[in-house]
């Protein structure tokens, strides 16, 4: 139970973190007349994947490969099974047709390349499956050219953002900013602790815990942002923050943390990394295949259904 409560507090110092980290850098950009959708695609793209990035690096630079490994799949299934599946039961989602014919696409190449970077024995006849530097080095070259692609859209498309930003002056900025990361390598060292403790108490491998709590508890921001933006039917909003999220946790929170250790792929099982492909899969087939760019409620409970025997598969696994 300490465990638990230690977890839940960590998860929240690190939300909270990201929280008043970008509120600040967002504020100091704004000093420095950096237009609105500047500011969007990178301080508040990265605010949103700072969860998962500030456990995922912990648990690497800590030699917790499972649990970083584990929570950027895990992130990735949830993201689209669970938190479409929620919201789309709330209200259907809309898919603007951008999103559709690229950054879906985009982000089930992502999971395919995980896959890939993943089964070096499979595939390549290597000793061993490991995410290594050099992998780190590609999947943060798809990162660039990612950013490169949003850039562009947003010059292309003409429009600045609309971004709700506190005025502070710049000391104030810089404090926030520091404090923010305070939070977010503080609370980052009390999750993964508390989910290692966990895993043992409960004869849990650091995989499952990975790919079940932690993942689930990194991807409650995406889920508070989709649901609110389904409510105010804003619902391209709710499908672009989750597809969004998920090339942010492969290219860039993969990338920056096997920069920081090289990452076993431990007992991550294909199926895993298979069940991920399928999220994405599944959501292209909901938005192009069945051509009406959009995710329904029938849609929304499949997602859930899937979901919810996932996590009965992984629950099954413990001995």
């Amino acid at each position: 139970m300490l465990s638990f409560l230690i977890l839940v507090a960590g998860l929240g110092m690190v939300v909270f973190g990201a929280n008043i980290m970008v509120d600040g850098a967002a504020a100091l950009a704004k000093k420095y007349n950096i237009p609105n959708i500047v500011i969007g695609l990178t301080v508040v793209a990265f605010g949103t994947s700072s969860p998962e990035l500030a456990i995922s690096s912990y648990s690497a630079y800590t030699g917790n490969s499972e649990i970083a490994l584990g929570n950027i799949v895990g992130s990735n299934i949830a993201n689209i099974l669970l938190i479409l599946g929620i919201t789309s039961i709330i209200y259907p989602l809309s898919i603007l047709r951008n999103t559709v014919l690229k950054e879906i696409p985009l982000s089930l190449l992502a999971a395919i390349i995980l896959f890939v970077m993943a089964n070096d024995v499979l595939l390549a006849g290597e000793s061993k499956d490991i995410i290594s530097l050099s992998d780190g080095i590609i999947l943060l070259s798809f990162m660039a050219i990612f950013m490169y692609y949003l850039v562009h859209l947003a010059q292309t498309s003409g429009e600045d953002e609309d971004l709700n930003i506190i005025n502070m002056s710049k000391a104030k900025s810089l404090l926030y900013i520091i404090g923010g990361l305070v939070f977010l390598v503080g609370g980052g060292k009390l999750f993964v602790d508390s989910a290692v403790d966990l895993a043992l108490s409960f004869g849990m491998s650091k995989a499952v815990i990975g790919l079940t709590i932690v993942a689930i508890g990194t991807s409650l921001p995406e889920l508070a942002t989709s649901v609110v933006a389904a409510l105010k039917k804003n619902s391209d909003i709710a499908v672009g923050n989750i597809v969004g999220s998920n090339i942010f946790n492969v290219f860039f929170v993969l990338g920056v943390s096997s920069l920081i250790a090289p990452l076993p792929k431990g007992n991550i099982t294909d199926i895993d990394l298979y069940v991920c492909i399928f999220a994405s899969l599944a959501l292209l087939a909901s938005g192009y295949i069945m051509g009406r760019h959009k995710v329904t409620k029938p849609e929304g409970i499949f997602f859930v259904l899937c979901y919810i025997f996932y996590i009965g598969f992984q629950v099954s696994q413990v001995q």
